[in-house]
């Protein structure tokens, strides 16, 4: 059976029925309210890479997973290079923390002791960390940010993330 529902509504309006449900509206990644360091979109949504590890993307996402009724999280940190859409390294942390981004990147100069490519990620807290601009400038790397609330300006890490999900 079919039921409009502005009908519905109406009939849960007449007989006062609410719902307990609360929804949380999702957004974008909110960046430190007192960043060390704020980096320039270098990028400009410029998604394609002549040669491996010229454009690194990072960000970190939150998983939910269950254990019987309770409900618990992981977060997963990676670096997705532009030119064939590969991880070039990735961890996985019950916080989201600076260590969790730390080690990733760490990860990722291990894997590729030669690269110096641009590190372009959100404004999350652990990107405008004095600590992550320090090691982007130990291994000569330029850092590129994301606009404030332009998710799209990290497009195909947040697609990665879509896939992963």
């Amino acid at each position: 059976m079919h039921v409009n529902d502005k009908r519905v509504l109406r009939i849960c309006r007449k007989y006062d029925i609410k719902s307990n449900i609360k929804w949380k509206p999702k957004s974008c990644t909110r960046g430190d309210r007192n960043p060390d360091h704020i980096a320039k979109n270098y990028l400009h949504r410029e998604f394609h890479a002549e040669k491996p590890n010229e454009k690194w993307l990072t960000d970190v996402s939150e998983f939910k997973y269950y254990n019987g009724i309770e409900v618990h999280k992981v977060y997963l940190s990676a670096i997705l290079d532009l030119y064939d859409r590969r991880i070039v390294s990735f961890k996985i942390s019950d916080h989201n923390d600076n260590p969790l981004v730390m080690d990733t990147f760490d990860e990722a100069v291990r894997q590729e002791p030669d690269a110096h490519p641009l590190v372009h990620s959100d404004r999350g807290f652990q990107y405008t960390s004095a600590q992550f601009y320090t090691r982007l400038k130990k291994h000569h790397m330029k850092q590129s940010m994301s606009g404030v609330a332009h998710c799209i300006d990290n497009g195909p890490m947040e697609g990665f993330w879509g896939i992963a999900a």
